[in-house]
């Protein structure tokens, strides 16, 4: 039985799942399933409703960081979790970072107002989207900015998991009308050009700025 993901393109938690079976050439079927007015069978996949999820044979998983370390253990590959305990911490300490800290004000503070809110007929909240840029978003850029330094990646020359989930936000932020500050944050901007130039997400990216065009109206 193939790998299933379940889940939205446009989704930064889906997109961080297929990034990583991209890096590692892992083939799988995608299901879409909306992030909202999920079907009831996908509760018995996903018991809290929330996307991605998997199934794997008999298994089935929810939470994009619990399904990206599954992946890696059972299909082994390169490691996106550095090689060493200390660096796989720092890997997930800069997941959860972007995961919990990034996506409230990248994806639920800019592309949600301004590409989900349109497409079903609501007002952009431009209000939130400018509290988001202003005031929430420039002190986690300054910390994210810290740790890169002068590293290609937060690992140095290591890409990791660490990389994809700081670009998954922004590339909603992105989707959403707005790039990081090169000048004030050039090693963030940086990376999000050269996470986006790899095969591994380029290959997404036309299919993501397809839809956001249509959800937007531009089509």
């Amino acid at each position: 039985m193939a790998l299933t993901v379940y889940g939205a393109i446009l989704s930064p938690f889906v997109r961080k799942v297929r990034i990583l079976l991209g890096e590692h050439q892992i083939p799988y079927e995608h299901t879409f399933i909306p992030p909202r007015g999920q079907p009831d069978w996908y509760y018995d996949i996903s018991p809290l409703g929330r996307i991605p999820a998997i199934v794997d044979g008999d298994l089935k998983l929810a939470d994009s960081a619990v399904i990206c370390q599954y992946l890696q253990d059972s299909r082994g590959g390169p490691s996106l979790y550095g090689s060493t305990p200390e660096q796989a911490a720092r890997v997930r300490w800069l997941e959860k970072y972007a995961d919990y800290e990034l996506a409230p004000h990248c994806t639920f503070g800019v592309f949600f107002p301004r590409i989900v809110a349109c497409s079903v007929g609501e007002v952009a909240d431009e209000a939130r989207v400018q509290a988001s840029l202003t005031k929430h978003l420039p002190p986690l850029f300054d910390y994210l900015e810290g740790e890169l330094g002068e590293q290609k990646f937060f690992l140095g020359e290591q890409f990791s998991l660490a990389d994809i989930a700081v670009v998954c936000q922004l590339i909603n932020m992105a989707h959403g009308g707005e790039l990081v500050d090169e000048q004030r944050w050039p090693g963030l901007s940086s990376l999000l050009s050269r996470v986006t130039a790899r095969e591994s997400v380029s290959a997404l990216l036309p299919a993501e700025h397809q839809l956001v065009a249509k959800l937007s109206g531009r089509m």
